[in-house]
């Protein structure tokens, strides 16, 4: 079973940046599929980001803002966001993508 832990929320301006990190213990992280998801108040998570292996795919609102990544050494996948809008604030969840584990989230909050 995977256990996941996120951290690297807080509050920024529009314009500004957050990292996010997600740190997976009880599996073998290398070889596991990870994913980024949001959901802000009154709606549906959405996915934002995936890695697997050195493919990335991302959700066309953060193309160009947001970058998936991981450190396999540390078993950390991070969410660098920059040029963060209000539309962004969200709670944000890792996700094993493979065995299908969710983190507590985190929560994101821009101002305007």
């Amino acid at each position: 079973q995977v256990q996941l832990v996120e951290s690297g929320g807080g509050l920024v301006q529009a314009g500004g940046s957050l990292r996010l990190s997600c740190v997976a213990s009880g599996s073998i992280f290398r070889d596991n599929a990870m994913g980024w998801y949001r959901q802000a108040p009154g709606k549906q998570r959405e996915f934002v980001a995936h890695i697997s292996g050195g493919r990335t795919i991302y959700a066309d609102f953060v193309k160009g803002r947001f970058t998936i990544s991981r450190d396999n050494a540390k078993n950390t996948v991070y969410l660098q966001m920059n040029s963060l809008k209000p539309e962004d604030t969200a709670v944000y969840y890792c996700r094993d993508d493979d065995f299908g584990s969710w983190g507590q989230g985190t929560q994101v909050t821009v101002s305007s």
